[in-house]
């Protein structure tokens, strides 16, 4: 197997005879680029695989251990809400020891725990072993976001994270599909268990595929450097905004999709545990609303691109409350559309946004990210243990109605810039 590289500082300037060409920032077409793309493709499959294992196993855990839905869910946000925690300083350590290498290190461990939480005895133990998971996948998406802001050309930015994101929705879609019918075949620890071995195999893949770094310069460890950029990013109004728009997004996503499993197992359907798992090739309409996330964004613009994934997202949960299988089928299928291309488009804007501290940034949006998904797979889960469907769809839709609220507000601030930024204009002419 080759040796990741972490990178090294490069010199920019013209070629001489005795010196090597600057290289060139990767772009579709250009060699390099692919297997960038299939190795960060592998990483955010075995990503969600890993961070939402035991999401579509959650009745057969309750049966297990005999507890609430509500209490099973912790299985799911300890994981999330744990990466959420980790992401920025581990984030910051990759700013000095190199991108690759922070995911290389990170995606390891995730795996070998991976490994071990079938084996857990009891829910405790189940839910510090996905604590400890998250922690360590931590050291990935932020890390990754800056691997493309660094190595890849501004113009296909949005694709490429686009194509990460996808490898996102896969993940999360085999994960579960792999673990529904493992489950219905041995048990849920089977289940978990299958859904390992596929992270591991993805592991290797990105192992052998990922090109060294070629933009990367080591920062030094400094907290109170640290502490400057990420206060720089907080004060940034647009940055918030975005972090903001991530966390909604991403509570309506953790709601729905930690519930629904329990909606289909009960009466009027009565799925079996395989026929759930199944449900969840609907995130292959992810993978594409995603990768498309970059021509919706150059024909609507970023806001027009926003409306359109929340628009997308309340018709779907809007159907979701008919008690009809079909009815249920077609709203996740716009739920998952819409999230994923809102998704995709506002950790685009974060890479793009941030002049400096680009790990930084795209920690913070990940950890925004997470706490909305802990948080919409706790609420929603409570919701429904005390008033079923309806009341699930109550929280996603106070969060999509968070969404809007935040892209109006930005929409009229942006108005208002471009108003004082004309009148300014005037008053220097006329001077």
């Amino acid at each position: 197997m080759p040796p990741v590289h972490t990178g090294a500082p490069v010199t920019t300037g013209a070629s001489t005879p005795s010196s090597p060409a600057a290289p060139e920032a990767h772009a579709p077409g250009r060699p390099g680029y692919r297997r960038m793309s299939l190795a960060l493709f592998a990483a955010g499959l075995a990503t969600f695989a890993l961070l939402y294992s035991t999401q579509a196993l959650l009745p057969a855990i309750s049966d297990g251990f005999g507890v609430t839905a509500g209490q099973a869910s912790w299985t799911v946000s300890a994981a999330t809400g744990a990466l959420a925690l980790f992401v920025l300083p581990l984030s910051a350590l990759s700013e000095r020891f190199g991108r690759t290498r922070m995911m290389t290190v990170s995606m390891l461990v995730a795996v070998g725990v991976g490994l071990l939480v079938p084996f857990a005895p009891n829910l405790e133990w189940l839910v510090v072993l996905r604590a400890v998971q998250g922690a360590a996948i931590a050291g990935i998406p932020a890390s990754a976001m800056a691997y493309l802001a660094e190595e890849v050309k501004p113009k296909a930015l949005v694709g490429a994270i686009g194509l990460f994101v996808a490898g996102n929705s896969i993940g999360g879609m085999s994960g579960r599909l792999v673990t529904g019918w493992a489950a219905q075949a041995w048990g849920w620890r089977g289940g978990l268990l299958a859904v390992g071995v596929m992270a591991l195999a993805c592991a290797v893949a990105f192992l052998v595929l990922l090109p060294r770094a070629r933009f990367f310069r080591p920062a030094s460890l400094n907290p109170r450097a640290v502490g400057r950029t990420v206060a720089g990013h907080l004060r940034d109004p647009l940055l918030l905004r975005l972090y903001g728009i991530g966390a909604l997004f991403m509570t309506v996503f953790g709601a729905v999709y930690t519930v629904i499993g329990y909606r289909l197992v009960d009466e009027p359907f009565s799925l079996g545990q395989g026929v759930i798992g199944s449900i969840f090739l609907i995130y292959l309409v992810g993978t594409v609303s995603s990768a498309a996330a970059g021509q919706l964004v150059a024909r609507a613009g970023r806001r027009g691109a926003l409306y359109l994934a929340v628009t997308t997202t309340a018709l779907g949960l809007l159907l979701s409350l008919a008690d009809s299988l079909a009815a249920i089928l077609a709203g996740l299928v716009l739920i998952t559309a819409g999230f994923f291309a809102g998704h995709a488009v506002a950790s685009a804007a974060v890479s793009r946004t941030a002049a400096s501290g680009r790990a930084q940034a795209s920690a913070l949006y990940q950890s925004a990210y997470y706490l909305g998904s802990s948080a919409g797979g706790t609420l929603g889960a409570l919701a429904y243990h005390s008033a079923g469907w309806a009341a699930t769809v109550g929280i996603a839709l106070l969060a999509v109605l968070g969404v809007v609220s935040i892209t109006l507000y930005g929409s009229h601030a942006a108005r208002a810039e471009r108003r004082h930024e004309r009148r300014h204009g005037s008053l220097a002419a006329a001077r």
